[in-house]
């Protein structure tokens, strides 16, 4: 829209009244409402939900002229209006809140209207003559914001888990990485925050890298539920207004449009109440940031220092860390990820109490459910391309810092108690701390078993190995 145009208008009409519209708008009358009922947020609506919406009305403009409800002048225009919001060249025009009153009905309406005047466009007429492409008669055909929106949505999020799943099996690759390079390096192993028994760093990645690989998981499985979708429901589920051959059809051609494998709800006024895929997909996101948060967590403890913390590992170096302090660096990346973890986590709060304050045949919560959706996924997408790229990859480790935490720790008195007791390994570990003495000299000086045999038992290395311990390992040396 040129810039001239802003300030010059056209007047259009709805059952409420006359209203302003920017002479060059594509959208119309009841967008024009939404921009003064709903100045909410300040963001955009999401580029993927648009590219939906243009998908959802191209398949139905398609079912509606294969049912012969739609003549093919108006039907081929629409079509082709629809594909190019789907490519993204009416965006400007999407121009509602993401978060508004009455289901995503301003939404729906937005879209309609951008559709509708492009293809009022494309026919030779003037944006605003609705007696050549209606919004709500053509556009609209067979369709309410009830199955319209919350179709495009499930659609948009489907194409944007791909790009998550993608981003996490980059954070995962990375993971698996470190732990087969790190895999030789032995460490103490913590519990409580306390020293535990050995374990290898490689064991640790490891361990990382399966956390990941099951959120990655878990968020499959809930992109399936959002597969059904309710298009050709209507209002309540019923399908009123809506002719069975354009229900048969439309399905199909929103496949072929997508490139989804969508299906028809079994049951259209289940799924034009219910919301549950929703918090299936939210609580699958929430899931995978919180073990992220918690896999950040122990970067940073473990890079924690450089000279009074842990400093079994080296961050990457990404930015000085401080206004006052030289030489100071913190580990960003890894904070960040926290920061994305707790809005996920939150966003997956307003989803779940959206999810239930559905009354009746509809839930009028939807559009805050696909902003906090929508959010959740693009900021997990964007934190896990900087985690792995900007964290991951450069990770590494102070071999001698993590051996001498080894040499030093009392608690490999654990692998005694198979010999000893764990009564005689209690106080061999009492004299340990009490006198600053090693837990090896200790037995020796007791006299408590062979040179030999206590070396294999505190073979540190020896303690990693899954599954064995006490004489089996001892049989197995």
């Amino acid at each position: 829209m040129k810039n001239h145009q802003m300030n010059m208008y056209r007047v259009e009409q709805d059952f409420i009244g006359e209203m302003k519209v920017p002479i060059g708008a594509y959208y119309g009358v009841q967008t024009a409402r939404a921009l003064e009922n709903f100045p909410i947020t300040g963001y955009r609506l999401d580029e993927a939900l648009i590219s939906a919406m243009g998908m959802v009305k191209k398949a139905a403009a398609l079912a509606n002229m294969q049912a012969d409800l739609l003549d093919e002048r108006r039907g081929r225009a629409i079509m082709d209006a629809s594909q190019e919001v789907m490519e993204g060249k009416f965006n400007d025009q999407f121009v509602v809140d993401p978060i508004q009153g009455g289901a995503g009905t301003s939404i729906n309406m937005n879209a309609n209207e951008v559709i509708a005047n492009r293809a009022i466009e494309i026919l030779g007429g003037k944006l605003g003559e609705y007696s050549i492409v209606s919004a709500n008669n053509h556009v609209n055909m067979s369709q309410s914001t009830n199955d319209a929106f919350p179709t495009a949505l499930r659609i948009a999020l489907i194409n944007k888990a791909k790009g998550l799943l993608q981003a996490t099996g980059e954070v995962e690759k990375g993971l698996k990485s470190k732990s087969v390079e790190f895999d030789d390096i032995l460490k103490i192993g913590r519990s409580h925050l306390q020293d535990a028994v050995p374990i290898r760093m490689g064991q640790e990645f490891g361990a990382y890298a399966a956390v990941v690989a099951r959120s990655m998981q878990r968020l499959r499985q809930a992109c399936t539920g959002l597969l059904e979708v309710n298009m050709g429901a209507t209002a309540v589920g019923t399908a009123l207004n809506a002719d069975a051959t354009y229900v048969d059809r439309v399905i199909e051609n929103l496949r072929q449009i997508s490139g989804i494998e969508l299906r028809l709800a079994d049951n259209l006024v289940d799924a034009t109440q219910n919301t549950d895929a929703f918090v299936e997909l939210s609580s699958s996101m929430k899931n995978m940031a919180t073990m992220l948060s918690k896999i950040a967590n122990d970067l940073r403890l473990l890079a924690s220092g450089p000279y009074c913390g842990l400093k079994e590992i080296n961050l990457p170096q990404m930015q000085p860390g401080s206004s006052i302090m030289p030489g100071k660096v913190n580990p960003v990346i890894p904070e960040v990820v926290n920061q994305v973890a707790f809005q996920v986590t939150g966003n997956d709060l307003a989803v779940t109490l959206a999810a239930g304050a559905g009354q009746f045949e509809l839930n009028v919560m939807e559009p805050v459910m696909a902003f906090n959706l929508l959010q959740s996924i693009n900021i997990l997408t964007n934190v896990q391309h900087v985690f792995a790229d900007r964290c991951i990859k450069g990770i590494t480790v102070n071999k001698e810092r993590c051996r001498e935490m080894v040499d030093k720790s009392v608690c490999i008195v654990t692998a005694l108690n198979p010999h000893l007791g764990y009564g005689m390994s209690c106080a061999i570990a009492k004299e340990a701390m009490r006198n600053g003495r090693n837990v090896r000299e200790i037995v020796l000086e007791k006299q408590l078993m062979t040179e030999e045999k206590l070396d294999k038992i505190l073979d540190a290395y020896g303690m990693t190995r899954m599954g064995i311990s006490g004489k089996e390992f001892l049989g197995k040396m």
